[in-house]
């Protein structure tokens, strides 16, 4: 979830599901694990969140295709390998104060420590109209789920031969996934 922060928030709006993608911080506290952004105030999800505060929070990670010709019976059909994480939650909002924490905490943990804070080189004519139009939220996690699908289903030798193929391509995300075939194959 931390390496992959760049999160799906969804949940249920008036007549279709609402959704939002946003960078997160996530925190443990106290044996909890919470996650911290802001959205756009008064948009359909905002305002769906706030009716209904229990949210789902897909968290993406590696994925690549997976050629049925890599397997021992290469008759079946291709498929997709991937790994996600599903956080379910209730969501609430934080006032301005806990909004201007959020932005700021958010905006340096991605600029990092080797410079100054971005968020405190803002004028605060900008900081203030900034936050009117954004509002803060934690979520608290009640459950989470591994969606991990890597070819688990296949037989050992077609697994050793996805695992050789996908680093054979040389992007990250086969390799990710492969290197996590190969470790749950020890």
């Amino acid at each position: 979830m931390k390496q992959n922060a760049f999160a799906l928030i969804t949940g249920i709006g008036e007549s279709y599901p609402v959704a939002t993608q946003i960078p997160l911080a996530v925190k443990v506290t106290e044996g909890k694990i919470f996650l911290e952004g802001h959205m756009m105030r008064k948009t359909d999800h905002h305002l769906a969140f706030e009716k209904n505060n229990n949210v789902l929070v897909l968290f993406t990670g590696p994925h690549c295709f997976v050629s049925a010709s890599w397997y021992s019976n290469p008759s079946i059909g291709s498929t997709w390998n991937y790994m996600t994480v599903h956080a379910k939650g209730k969501i609430s909002f934080t006032d301005e104060e806990g909004t201007l924490k959020m932005v700021k905490a958010l905006s340096d943990k991605y600029v990092g420590t080797q410079t100054a804070s971005a968020f405190d080189n803002l004028s605060k004519d900008y900081i203030d109209h900034m936050v009117k139009g954004i509002v803060g939220f934690s979520i608290e996690v009640e459950s989470i789920d591994n969606v991990f699908k890597l070819s688990q289903n296949r037989d050992e030798a077609s697994q050793k031969n996805i695992i050789e193929q996908l680093k054979k391509r040389g992007d990250a995300n086969s390799f990710k996934i492969a290197e996590e075939m190969e470790r749950r194959l020890l």
